[in-house]
């Protein structure tokens, strides 16, 4: 068994993919429209998982867009993704001065919460070994959920 994508559906794809693309850092590795069946699919790699993504099509995060709008609730949409960063408080401080809202501070120099403008809660998680808890972040409080 290989591990293909998530799929998550989003109610605006321009301000979805400013979010994971110029926020998050993913890129757009193809795209696909059905007028029948009134859809566009969008799907999004890691920088560090371009070329697997060009040989095998995987891992992907695939943003699907219908055209006819609808109020995605009770999880229609999806609870969250993980993607693992070199320097989560770099990551966080980055985030923050784009606007993007720290749900779940990395007070443990490990693991971080942020929402996409769909909600969608994305786990970020500290590569390797976690790093040694510090200011801002050790007395930031949580925001929200996540």
């Amino acid at each position: 068994m290989q591990y293909l994508h998530t799929m998550v559906r989003v109610k605006n794809l321009e301000e979805s993919l400013d979010f994971y693309c110029n926020k998050l850092g993913l890129v757009e590795m193809r795209r696909m429209q059905s007028e029948k069946g009134r859809y566009t699919l969008v799907f999004l790699a890691t920088t560090d998982d371009v070329e697997s993504a060009n040989k095998t099509k995987a891992p992907l995060l695939e943003l699907t867009y219908n055209w006819d709008a609808e109020d995605y609730q009770g999880g229609r949409n999806f609870g969250h993704l993980a993607y693992a960063c070199d320097d989560i408080y770099a990551t966080c401080e980055k985030l923050m001065k784009m606007g993007v809202t720290i749900n779940r501070p990395p007070r443990d120099g490990h693991m971080a919460f942020v929402r996409s403008p769909d909600n969608i809660s994305i786990e970020l998680l500290q590569k390797g070994g976690s790093k040694a808890p510090a200011e801002p972040w050790l007395s930031m409080p949580n925001v929200g959920v996540w």
